[in-house]
């Protein structure tokens, strides 16, 4: 019922003038999803307080119930046309009475940590985009159908709303940006394996994939205690994230996750000054995939000791900086990171191998991130003593990735087996830290065990090459029409 029921809003939104594109779909799906998990939510707590004699305070007041402007019912349980609104009524109560009073839960919640503090951030970081009433009615009647009651209801419905942001990430206009494969994070996951009661970071948190596969591991086939289930929810995962939609749906995935409140908070974690992280504010884990290709203003290089505009290598910085001692880490970086020549990429290697000992490196093949040609490493690694040795295992695949032959656990299984002893293969082998290159701090993944063949260029440096020769016999014709 609840993959049909997406499918269905997605058409209504298509014929909306407000939605362009999936990321708009995702968007404004999330944003009625949520009002209506959170009434079911309250549902469950006034249950749970009625039947332990308590009284139970609603978050949302009368007037905004779901049960009352989006889905009023007859005495008989059956929807109430009647009542209910729609068209330019629906439209006017939702942009100028509902959005106002949401944005107000923020500045009146007691603490940052509250369900009440995140309804107020969410509502003030989105807006309404559909522009028919009419379309907002059919999408809201059907998520009226929708229930979130039962374990295996948030189960299958956290499960389809990360379809859908897998949909966005193939959709284009740096949809991307907000999905890493997710059998790729869980084998992150596996080999960093975070316990009970530490602490997790990641600070390009996306739609928060790294955050909620972590959760899910801490949490699967575990006897949890009351004191480890408070513990999950308020006091274990941490992020940051600094694009509006992004925070939106990694807030809302981590809810409909079951994580109530999630501590995520909408900065750029770049323009935080590397001296200014106290212990305090350091984490026993870092999962991340920072965004790689983008340029930071010079202002926000001030605040790093390796000057550099690309972001990745910022990030970086930031979490070797934000790592407790003993501390682990699993992020994804561009493969260029291993070899790159420049003064900032052989400072932050050297940094990397003293301060930390990078026990692993995972080489992915290209189009393991769909929509993106570029190709990539995972680093492993931990805080606290330098590097002796490393381990690298080169990810082989018989076939091409792509949207319709995405990377699965069965491709990663060997390498989650031999990681565990650091074995040679075909595949994996081992580079001291005598063998590095002490100016250059080379670590580029040369597999020994296969003989050097000729390197295919991917299809994306082919296409860019094309159109700059078309561009150069453009600017010759031009000349010669000049010239006569």
């Amino acid at each position: 019922m609840f993959e049909q029921t997406f499918k269905n809003i997605d058409d209504i939104l298509h014929k909306d003038a407000g939605c362009g594109s999936e990321l708009d779909y995702v968007e404004q799906t999330s944003w009625v999803l949520f009002l209506k998990y959170l009434d079911d939510l309250e549902q469950d707590k006034q249950t749970v307080a009625e039947l332990s004699g308590r009284a139970y305070q609603p978050i949302i007041g009368p007037e905004f119930k779901w049960s009352v402007w989006a889905a009023p019912k007859t005495p008989l349980g059956m929807p109430d046309h009647q009542v209910a609104l729609t068209g330019d009524d629906l439209l006017d109560f939702v942009n100028e009475r509902l959005f106002p009073y949401l944005k107000k839960f923020k500045a009146n919640a007691e603490h940052p940590d509250t369900i009440e503090y995140k309804i107020g951030e969410i509502f003030s970081e989105l807006k309404n985009r559909l522009q028919s009433g009419y379309n907002l009615r059919e999408v809201i009647n059907l998520i009226d159908l929708l229930r979130f009651r039962t374990h295996a209801e948030k189960h299958e419905m956290s499960h389809l709303y990360e379809s859908k942001i897998k949909n966005m990430g193939n959709a284009g206009r740096n949809g991307g940006e907000y999905y890493t494969p997710r059998p790729l994070i869980k084998t992150i996951v596996r080999v960093v394996a975070p316990v009970m009661g530490e602490k997790i970071y990641d600070g390009a948190v996306g739609s928060a994939g790294f955050l909620v596969e972590a959760f899910d591991y801490l949490k699967t086939g575990r006897n949890l205690t009351t004191s480890d289930l408070e513990t999950l929810q308020k006091r274990t995962f941490y992020g940051k994230e600094k694009k509006s939609l992004a925070y939106i749906i990694g807030t809302m995935n981590m809810i409909l996750h079951g994580i109530e409140a999630p501590n995520i908070v909408h900065t750029n974690t770049l323009a935080e000054n590397l001296s200014d992280i106290q212990e305090k504010d350091r984490y026993d884990v870092v999962l991340a995939n920072p965004p790689f290709g983008g340029k930071e203003r010079a202002e926000v290089q001030q605040n790093f000791p390796i000057k550099t505009g690309e972001t990745a290598s910022l990030f970086m910085q930031h979490f070797v900086r934000i790592l407790k001692a003993g501390g682990r880490a699993g992020v994804v970086i561009k493969n260029t990171f291993l070899s790159n020549t420049d003064n900032a990429s052989v400072s932050l290697r050297k940094l990397l191998l003293e301060n930390c000992n990078l026990h692993t490196v995972l080489d992915l093949p290209g189009g393991t991130f769909t929509g993106a040609g570029v190709k990539t490493v995972v680093l492993f690694f931990e805080k606290g003593a330098p590097t002796q040795n490393v381990w690298f295992y080169q990810l082989n695949l018989d076939r091409n990735l792509g949207k319709t032959n995405a990377l699965n656990e069965r491709d990663l299984a060997d390498f989650v087996t031999l990681q565990q002893t650091k074995a040679d293969s075909e595949n994996s082998w081992t580079v001291n830290r005598a063998d590095i290159n002490p100016i250059t701090y080379d670590l580029s993944a040369k597999n020994p065990h296969k003989k050097e063949e000729t390197a295919l260029r991917e299809p994306q440096e082919i296409l860019a090459e094309m159109r700059a020769l078309d561009e150069e016999s453009a600017d010759i014709l031009n000349g010669i029409w000049e010239l006569v």
